[in-house]
């Protein structure tokens, strides 16, 4: 158990290093969105501006651009959705394993 706890405790560090770290190594560094450098990659490539392909879903039913408080919230709802179903499937993974092991006891 002291292994574990051991590993955990590693993990985290190299985890909150891992996010820290360039924060600080790269001071001067801009930190910008994929969407902003794909199409930056786009235009360079073929040599012509890139046009997007459709317009946002939600940005066609209000018939303009969705406010950023607006898209942020989106963001933690979709973030929230994803994180409930993970536990959820961890929850059973880890008590699948509970129970078979009881079953071998027995």
């Amino acid at each position: 158990m002291k292994n574990k706890k051991w590993t955990v405790v590693v993990l985290l560090i190299v985890a909150l290093l891992i996010a820290i770290v360039p924060l600080f190594v790269l001071k001067g560094a801009e930190f910008g969105g994929s969407d902003d450098a794909g199409s930056v990659a786009i235009s360079e490539i073929t040599g012509q501006e890139y046009e997007p392909w459709f317009t946002p879903v939600m940005e066609t039913w209000i018939h303009g651009e969705l406010p950023g408080e607006v898209e942020s919230l989106l963001f933690c709802v979709q973030t929230g959705i994803g994180v409930g179903i993970m536990a959820f499937l961890m929850g059973r993974f880890v008590e699948r394993t509970k129970q078979e092991k009881l079953r071998k006891v027995q």
